[in-house]
């Protein structure tokens, strides 16, 4: 195995927008604070392709979960634009999984349902539920065994640990098969055990739909663990620093996390974060 840094031939910015499934060109960010204005985000420009798992690392209050909301369209860039397939976004998208820290789940839903529930409410899939409802509960089946609850279908969520509503949360992104899906720190609340388990899970899914997903996460080791890229952040008014690619082969294990090559990748990401 190559015990080499992976440091060699990584792009530090500028980095200019690339053609791909998304493109941040200019984006900036800022409040009014006691009436003055306040810079989050300086200037976030780059480009994620079909297919790339990418991980937003860095200090705590630099916009990190900002850049998610306006890749949903929740919250479309107030400076600069984000393009989906070479159109801006300036609403909610409707192809797009999320997964939070906390699972919200629905509690009156059992545990499959609470997994449908998206094929119910987005379209082509809202107006196909009726006629096609046995192959989407076949569906929703097939994605809880994938990570392992096939038994706990009929439950509801307050049955279940906080480990099992994340791993509901994460089949319940990615049922309706999204071509963008985004994590806004989604096992932080969990134990470590739990969290390096959810990590397999994650990546498991992940393969099987092979859609662009974005992370966020304080955890650099999830992020190498998870990432096809790392961008990481600097602190406020923030920018990207570094962009690391992590040349691991997929499908990933646990056991990889313990290999000197690993923990190159660790360190270089924890070298390029600044906290202030």
């Amino acid at each position: 195995m190559n015990q080499t840094s992976p440091t060699e031939n990584r792009l530090i910015v500028p980095y200019p927008p690339q053609d791909g499934l998304l493109t941040f060109d200019g984006i900036g960010l800022e409040y009014l604070v006691d009436g003055k204005p306040c810079k989050i985000i300086d200037e976030v420009s780059l480009s994620i392709h079909q297919g790339e798992f990418v991980s937003f690392v860095g200090p705590s209050g630099c916009g990190k979960t900002s850049l998610l909301r306006m890749v949903s369209g929740l919250a479309p860039a107030p400076i600069g634009q984000v393009l989906y397939h070479n159109r801006k976004i300036n609403k909610p998208l409707k192809n797009v999984g999320i997964a939070f820290q906390s699972p919200t789940l629905l509690p009156w839903r059992n545990i499959l349902n609470n997994v449908l529930l998206p094929l119910e409410v987005v379209q082509p899939y809202k107006r196909e539920f009726k006629q096609k409802q046995a192959k989407f509960i076949a569906m929703a089946q097939d994605m809880l065994a994938t990570v392992g609850l096939k038994d706990f279908q009929s439950q509801f969520p307050w049955q279940l640990s906080g480990g099992m509503r994340q791993r509901v949360s994460l089949c319940r992104a990615l049922i309706h098969q999204p071509e963008i899906l985004l994590l806004d720190e989604p096992f932080a609340a969990l134990d470590a055990f739990t969290r390096e388990e959810m990590w397999f899970m994650l990546q498991d899914l992940w393969l099987r739909v092979k859609c662009v997903c974005i992370l966020i996460t304080h955890d650099l080791r999830e992020a190498v663990y998870l990432s096809d890229t790392i961008y990481v952040m600097g602190p406020r008014p923030s920018s990207i620093l570094y962009k690391l690619k992590v040349d691991l082969p997929r499908p990933r294990t646990l056991e990889d996390s313990l290999t000197d090559e690993f923990n190159h990748y660790v360190a270089d990401v924890r070298r390029h974060i600044k906290r202030n």
